[in-house]
């Protein structure tokens, strides 16, 4: 049994994945659930993926936070636009000396978490992952995997790697969970974001999935120049990303089996948005530095426009 308790807030694609993984290596994981809850306390969870195929009859499942015991290391894996909530659910379910473990999209997330819950650790995690949540607690993972891992520090700091980075990445690699430690958080999250503005964005304005995306030329273009305005926008903020590294990203995405990326399924599913943890906070980041970003606030205020609409 691994030694860290695990508590999942938020277990769908991202978080049951990822939570199902720990427990199948032996961890003792708690799992925070809504309208699944039912299915999953029955049946447990259910994982389809491109590494084997698995089934975890009972798992530790919950509808209420306040049932849920303290543990070591709380991971957020809700999406961002359920952050309210996080004020009433952390301190209930986070330990005096736990770790929060934040995996999510966008800038800023750690910052806010870190008000909420004060002195107690909190790290940040970028996941590079497809996979879809097909049914009340049924997960088809349907590529890569890794996480990059980098620790909160006030305004962002680079940190260095830390011990308690250090544990946590062993407990995710021991459950075959590919893990990237990076000192500087701010660094990684604008990195992520070179991929998350343009395929999310232009996924929901276009009602295209990245291969589409990525085989028609005029697309494939915007996809470059929504990159390029990225790293101007890291620069603003004194992180530097190669240019190189946009044709990583594209490289990355020509090999990804064709993916619905997260936000066009939360607009088909009449969802909120992302829209401001990641188009909006990014924006507000880089015109503080005094760059603008005229094609990424086009995508914001389509968005934004697209998102209101659903609402109703």
């Amino acid at each position: 049994m691994g030694e860290h308790t695990y508590g999942i807030l938020g277990t769908g694609a991202l978080g049951g994945f990822y939570g199902a993984k720990l427990q199948k290596a032996g961890h003792n994981v708690h799992f925070l659930l809504k309208s699944d809850y039912p299915d999953v306390k029955q049946n447990g969870l259910i994982v389809e993926s491109k590494d084997g195929d698995f089934l975890l009859p009972q798992v530790q499942a919950y509808n209420d936070v306040g049932k849920m015991p303290s543990c070591d290391v709380v991971v957020v894996a809700l999406k961002t636009t359920q952050n309210h909530l996080l004020q009433q659910m952390l301190p209930a379910v986070i330990k005096d000396d736990g770790v929060v473990l934040v995996l999510q999209n966008g800038l800023g997330i750690e910052a806010q978490v870190a008000e909420i819950v004060g002195n107690i650790r909190v790290l940040g995690g970028l996941c590079f992952l497809c996979s879809n949540k097909v049914g009340p607690g049924h997960i088809r993972h349907l590529d890569y995997g890794q996480i990059t891992l980098g620790e909160y520090t006030s305004n962002y700091y680079p940190s260095g790697f830390t011990d308690k980075m250090q544990e946590i990445a062993t407990d995710f690699e021991n459950a075959g969970i590919s893990i990237e430690l990076v000192e500087d958080l701010l660094l990684g999250r604008w990195k992520k974001l070179v991929w998350n503005i343009p395929y999310n964005g232009l996924s929901v304005i276009l009602n295209a999935t990245t291969d589409e995306l990525m085989a028609n030329m005029h697309t494939r273009q915007l996809v470059e120049q929504l990159m390029f305005e990225v790293i101007l926008g890291a620069k603003s903020t004194e992180r530097l990303i190669p240019e190189s590294f946009i044709q990583t990203m594209l490289d990355y995405t020509v090999k990804m089996k064709p993916y619905r990326t997260s936000m066009k399924i939360d607009f088909d599913e009449c969802r909120p948005l992302e829209v401001e943890a990641i188009f909006g906070n990014s924006l507000k980041k880089a015109e503080a530095g005094g760059v603008n970003l005229p094609q990424t606030r086009c995508l914001y205020q389509q968005l934004k426009f697209l998102d209101r609409k659903g609402k109703r």
